[in-house]
């Protein structure tokens, strides 16, 4: 048997179809390059916005012929579109779809995945648990072996589900119900099973990160003991986390990225505005000139930390004047990178619910353009600033024959070079720089393998993301 995964939204949901896609190889599937050619299609969703709740439907109602044709393939619908109070609207519209299953609890799938694979093969000895960190095949070395295809280089490590705050605006507190951090022991067993399948860095996933460890008893721990612990994990050589709140980014958080060597110096902590009365509207629960001081906490004890932030435009009620302060912002701190949205009412929320969208599309496309433009400028000169500096880069794939990997403040980079430098650390010099990517020659760093055909396309999941 084989399947096909589409995911659509954050790292969070990339995370999900990754352990998604491991469950399922733990049962001897292999990864069909379409979904024409498989026998389990999983859709990963998406409810942040409407737009991505849009692309889910057009995409299972694309498949609907297909299913209708092979009535013995599994058609599976899950993520942050299924829940309680969805999922009875959800199985009336979509009466094709053989399972759903809410976000990060797959096991209604693997569970019909199961029971398909014992009609076809009763002496099939499927796993027991949901698949998602049990080994399929250990070496004698005790690596684990992937009988299907290498694993990517930078893999995600989702440490808590959940969040415990009310943002007028964000749904996801009720796709993905309250906090729940994984015990430290659990997470560091996980990663050294990453490590063991190639990887060299991990990213802790959380929706909000720095709340790790808060609801976990008898002791509670913080994100800044996990970072410890991970930190020891050999051949791990960069930790990442995201992303990061104003409110629970402490000191003690900073002063373990500052000071543990594997945890890179790139911080994501969203404003979502410029405006104080913006932000009250939003409940995030702190003002313009609180995030001013944290941002110079940052750069202060780690002066080379690379910011991004996250900002939505047109939320209810926003002004002119209103948005302009969010320019304003942008412009004073001067943020590496600036993800941009435009503001999309969920039902649900207070915002939803309660403020009139009254911001119209047209002027929300505008002001997301202004934003791009002005962070385009920002990161362009940013990056030109790189010019001539030599970057440790990890280098996670190939692209175009060119060697591509991040730079510990997250950067991309891009370099050309006949050896293959496939997880490795590689010691380029940046010759040329965009506001989006980095160009350079390679000058050192660790030592690389033998030269290999050009072109040759690295085996990635399939995933198609927003």
């Amino acid at each position: 048997m084989r399947y096909y995964i589409w995911t659509v939204g954050c790292q969070m949901n990339v995370a999900d179809s990754e352990r998604i896609g491991r469950a399922l190889q733990d049962r001897g599937l292999s990864e069909a390059p379409s979904a024409e050619q498989a026998d389990v299609i999983v859709l990963n969703t998406c409810s942040v916005r409407q737009a991505a709740e849009d692309k889910a439907y057009g995409k299972v109602g694309s498949l609907r012929p297909l299913k209708l044709a092979r009535p013995d393939l599994i058609l599976a619908f899950g993520g942050c579109m299924v829940a309680e109070d969805t999922l009875p609207m959800l199985r009336r519209r979509l009466p094709y779809v053989d399972v759903f299953f809410p976000p990060s609890e797959p096991q209604a799938l693997l569970d019909l995945v199961d029971q398909r694979m014992s009609e076809r093969d009763p002496t099939i000895d499927t796993p027991s648990s949901d698949g998602c960190l049990a080994p399929t095949v250990t070496a004698a070395s005790g690596a684990i072996v992937s009988p299907h295809r290498p694993f990517p280089v930078a893999r995600w490590l989702p440490v808590m589900t959940g969040c415990n705050r009310r943002c007028t605006y964000c749904i996801v507190p009720f796709r993905r119900g309250r906090e729940v951090s994984r015990p430290i022991p659990e997470l560091v067993a996980e990663a050294r099973r990453l490590v063991a399948e190639g990887a060299r860095e991990v990213t802790l996933l959380g929706q909000i990160v720095d709340r790790y460890g808060r609801d976990l008893r008898p002791e509670r721990r913080d994100l800044a003991d996990l970072l410890e612990a991970l930190s020891e994990i050999d051949g791990l050589v960069r930790i990442r986390f995201l992303t990061s709140h104003p409110r629970d980014f402490t000191d003690r958080i900073l002063d373990a990225v500052a000071r543990l060597p594997k945890v890179c110096e790139h911080i994501n902590i969203p404003v979502q505005a410029g405006d104080d009365a913006i932000l009250k509207a939003m409940w995030r629960g702190y003002t313009v000139d609180v995030y001013r001081r944290i941002v110079a906490r940052i750069r202060e004890r780690i002066p080379s930390c690379s910011i991004a932030t996250d900002i939505i435009v047109g939320f209810p009620g926003e002004t002119e004047e209103q948005f302009q302060r969010t320019l304003d912002l942008i412009e004073e701190i001067r943020f590496d990178v600036v993800h941009v949205a435009m503001y999309s009412p969920r039902p649900g929320t207070l915002a939803g619910d309660q403020m009139p969208d009254d911001v119209p599309r047209a002027v929300k496309k505008e002001r997301l353009h202004r934003v791009e433009a002005l962070q385009e400028r920002i990161s362009l000169e940013i990056n030109q600033a790189l010019i001539g500096t030599e970057q440790e880069i990890l280098v996670e794939d190939e692209e175009h024959g060119k060697w591509k990997g991040r730079t510990r403040t997250n950067k991309l980079v891009f370099f050309s070079d006949p050896r293959n430098w496939l997880g490795k650390l590689a010691v380029v010099r940046i010759d040329r720089a965009s506001p989006w990517s980095l160009q350079g020659t390679v000058v050192g760093g660790e030592e690389p393998g033998p030269a290999r055909p050009r072109w040759q396309p690295l085996p990635v999941l399939n995933l198609a993301r927003v």
